[in-house]
């Protein structure tokens, strides 16, 4: 695999080293296709500018006009996922849908983020959000399969992608990775951001003076539990505390935790699945506390998708995942890089 070459993507020569790469790229997407048609899923295609471009505090939208017949502009957004217009279609009597969406995130450029990328992100209406564990182990080995590969690969480490996931909680990965008693610092959706920084100071984790409790935890997880997940064999890294799932329903066991998870391969987050939450107040009322924080943080805030609160309460109980499809492409080949991937990566 080459490193990053200063050569445009569309030079001859570079292109061809990496068209084997997209080649498979298409394979894999041809062979999560198939299977899901397979399963009863109808593939669906959201329109990609919305009013909203989702309200969740950290995640940063590309911004449009749109232009009126009389003259008038409207902002607009591109969307950051089709999660909005796919839960529409629930409300509307979809059961099992799909999209393999472009979606456009701001702020995002790294070895394994870019400002437009494939989320593939699909809905079990119905269903247990613990089937979602099922469906990813299988694009897992789908994507190995149409890349001929036996192993996924990323920055030295590897994963076996036939081998069950292992399930575990957000708290127990703390708790092995970082010595943090996560739920300790919890209570229902509540949070104690002195607690947590107590206990990440004790195990010398550094952070920044305003840190909040959610800044601390993302500090935590990324530099202390991601780095260990997905070694040898997948993780699903279960069960968010219940302030950290926007979207999600709380478990029945356990109110300081919520119906969300993610999956790891190689040290890298793949996906994002949730038990969906139906409650239009609850809702709103989480959207209008991320958009508190992202004015505290960032200095802005967007507006709520009235017409997707109006569906919520119309839409039935459901599970749903978004997943990452570049870098399960990226893991599957052994690419360095998320532009090795792309057929036209966006211009840096």
């Amino acid at each position: 695999m080459t490193s990053p070459q200063t050569s445009p993507w569309w030079d001859r020569e570079r292109h061809a080293g990496r068209r084997p790469l997209l080649l498979a790229r298409n394979r894999m997407q041809a062979a999560i296709r198939d299977w899901l048609g397979a399963q009863d899923f109808i593939e669906v295609d959201p329109a990609a500018l919305v009013y909203s471009p989702g309200n969740e505090a950290h995640l940063h939208g590309f911004a449009t006009e749109m232009i009126g017949n009389d003259g008038v502009g409207q902002r607009m957004y591109l969307h950051t996922s089709p999660e909005f217009a796919m839960k529409k279609l629930l409300a509307a009597g979809e059961e099992r849908i799909f999209a393999f969406s472009h979606v456009w995130r701001n702020r995002e450029r790294t070895a394994t983020h870019h400002p437009e990328f494939t989320m593939l992100e699909w809905y079990r209406a119905g269903e247990d959000y613990r089937e979602l564990f099922n469906d990813c182990a299988q694009y897992l080995r789908l994507a190995a399969e149409a890349a001929g590969a036996e192993t996924l690969y990323h920055r030295g480490a590897s994963c076996n992608p036939l081998a069950p996931p292992e399930v575990m909680s957000v708290a127990e990965a703390f708790q092995r990775h970082a010595g943090i008693d996560l739920l300790a610092t919890c209570d229902g959706a509540e949070t104690d951001a002195a607690a947590l920084r107590a206990q990440a100071e004790a195990q010398g984790i550094r952070l920044g003076p305003d840190d909040g409790w959610s800044d601390m935890l993302s500090r935590i997880l990324v530099e202390k539990v991601e780095p260990h997940l997905g070694h040898g064999r997948p993780v699903i890294l279960d069960r968010y505390p219940a302030a950290e799932a926007a979207l999600a329903r709380r478990t029945a066991d356990d109110p300081r935790e919520a119906e969300r998870f993610e999956l790891y391969a190689c040290g890298v987050e793949l996906a994002n699945g949730f038990g969906e939450l139906t409650d239009p107040s609850e809702q709103r009322r989480r959207f209008l506390l991320e958009m508190d924080e992202k004015q505290r943080v960032y200095g802005e805030r967007y507006p709520l998708d009235e017409d997707f609160l109006d569906a919520l309460a119309f839409m039935p109980p459901a599970s749903g995942c978004a997943l990452g499809f570049d870098r399960l492409v990226m893991l599957a080949t052994g690419a360095p890089r998320i532009d090795e991937i792309l057929w036209t990566p966006v211009p840096a």
